[in-house]
């Protein structure tokens, strides 16, 4: 979707700014945060991809206005109401009013450092054999779909060159509604910066991107 977390090359917003020796977390809460995030996410009742559709579904005044941390509770607290874990009554209260669906599994202490180290990998076979290879040029669509996307707007409907063929992964469009995994090959594709930017770009610039092979027609 096109919403206020997709802002690769949006004006107006001033420069990056990055933070010298950033530290981990600025807060104890932010802490507390990312536990809260993890945890619920090894309930099992939503993928990392619903997860992230969550947080790009969040108002844009409200999305702009928050912390990173911020943006990750507020994620949670749709997620946790949309699967019957909390109401919003409950989330508004901080208080427990009745009794939710129970979770298929919880993450105890003792568990944290081998899930962690596990990840969740999300490379999977695909039964097709690529369509693309090293060197061929396409194009990406002009995609403006309702629901999750992992191809940026900036990248859209541009040409590039394909510089790999990375296997095959989830499709996270389909993957974040509920629609089944329906891996497809991911390609690394490359741009010039006029490509991207057009005029004035520097032309000693290239941007790349790893778009999903749906995302993608020869040129």
């Amino acid at each position: 979707m096109n919403g206020p977390h997709d802002l690769g090359g949006q004006m107006g917003f001033g420069l990056v700014a990055p933070e010298k020796d950033e530290p981990y977390f600025h807060a104890e809460w932010e802490k507390r945060a990312l536990g809260i995030t993890l945890s619920c996410g090894a309930f099992g009742a939503w993928t990392i991809d619903e997860s992230r559709h969550a947080r790009e579904s969040i108002p844009p005044a409200n999305y702009l206005a928050a912390s990173y941390y911020e943006i990750w509770i507020r994620g949670i607290e749709m997620l946790l109401e949309r699967h019957g874990f909390a109401t919003g009554q409950e989330l508004a209260t901080g208080r427990h009013l009745e009794q939710g669906h129970a979770p298929k599994r919880v993450l105890k202490s003792e568990m944290v450092d081998a899930v962690l180290a596990r990840g969740g990998p999300c490379d999977r076979p695909v039964a097709t054999v690529p369509k693309f290879a090293i060197g061929d040029r396409v194009r990406t669509k002009n995609l403006n779909p309702a629901g999750h996307t992992r191809l940026p707007r900036y990248a859209r409907a541009k040409a590039g060159v394909v510089e790999a063929v990375q296997g095959g992964f989830v499709f996270p469009d389909d993957n974040a509604h509920g629609r089944g995994e329906n891996p497809q090959w991911v390609y690394t594709v490359i741009f010039t910066a006029a490509e991207i930017w057009g005029e004035g770009a520097d032309p000693t610039l290239t941007v790349s991107i790893d778009g999903w092979e749906s995302y993608l027609e020869r040129l």
